[in-house]
């Protein structure tokens, strides 16, 4: 923790984060969906937490983030500290963390804010996060995840580590947010070429992709890509080519089959 730091918490429950973050001074946005959980913990944190109920999925979180300033040590001059740095922190509710990590690579892409996110996951997920091509775990949150952020896995946590233990396995990621090192021409589009690559992972490209578009055989040619290989063997260059040439096929003006 550095004095710019300003926290966003997910999901903080009854505490267990959120009480030992207050204790360094950072100003906190904890946002919890649970109103009762959010009554309860109102009563038992200090001023530098600001106690949202709300669904982050839901609420743009930036304008109530980004009013919070840290609290300069008093012998720190105003002005003599870097910029703010915005960092992400929570124990995700395990059946909506795939949703949650979505949003906030879109808020990230969109803004520009966080630095960083450190998130207690269920361990799949984590496992979906770090994935590598050609592997079982490799899928749309790998492709749309790494390609925003450098992803590693910090801690696993066996269940006796709660009470009561749960029936899954948990791991600590961490998300170091930074600009994509392949080019996307148009961020929708990208996400909608890898997901409609995945939606059907059996399939060949070729076949999966033709419900996206029917020119999909010419543009995979067009990308050096063999369209008898499967979504799990691209690597984010290949889907960022893939994208490019799409939006290409897909421009007013362009010829509905791209001559090869």
């Amino acid at each position: 923790m550095q004095p710019q730091d300003v926290l966003l918490e997910i999901g903080p429950g009854a505490g267990a984060i959120t009480i030992p973050l207050a204790a360094t001074g950072a100003p906190i946005l904890a946002v919890e969906i649970d109103r009762d959980l959010a009554a309860a913990l109102a009563d038992r944190v200090p001023s530098n937490v600001s106690l949202m109920t709300a669904d982050v999925l839901r609420t743009d979180v930036v304008p109530f983030l980004t009013a919070l300033q840290p609290n300069l040590p008093p012998s720190v001059a105003p002005g003599a500290l870097p910029p703010r740095r915005f960092r992400v922190v929570g124990n995700l509710p395990y059946n909506i963390s795939s949703p949650i990590l979505f949003r906030l690579i879109e808020l990230s892409r969109c803004h520009g804010l966080f630095t960083d996110a450190t998130l207690m996951v269920q361990r799949e997920v984590a496992d979906r996060l770090v994935a590598s091509p050609c592997t079982k775990a490799y899928g749309v949150l790998s492709v749309c995840a790494q390609v925003y952020a450098d992803i590693d896995r910090r801690l696993d946590v066996p269940p006796s580590a709660f009470s009561p233990p749960p029936k899954v396995r948990s791991s600590v990621i961490r998300l170091t947010f930074r600009r994509s090192p392949v080019r996307i021409v148009d961020e929708e589009l990208f996400e909608k070429v890898v997901k409609t690559a995945f939606m059907q992972r059996r399939k060949t490209l070729a076949n999966a992709l033709k419900s996206f578009d029917h020119t999909a055989p010419a543009v995979l040619a067009l990308a050096g890509i063999d369209g008898k290989r499967r979504a799990e063997t691209l690597t984010l260059a290949e889907f960022a080519k893939l994208t490019e040439i799409f939006a290409t096929v897909r421009r007013p003006g362009t010829p509905t089959s791209p001559v090869l």
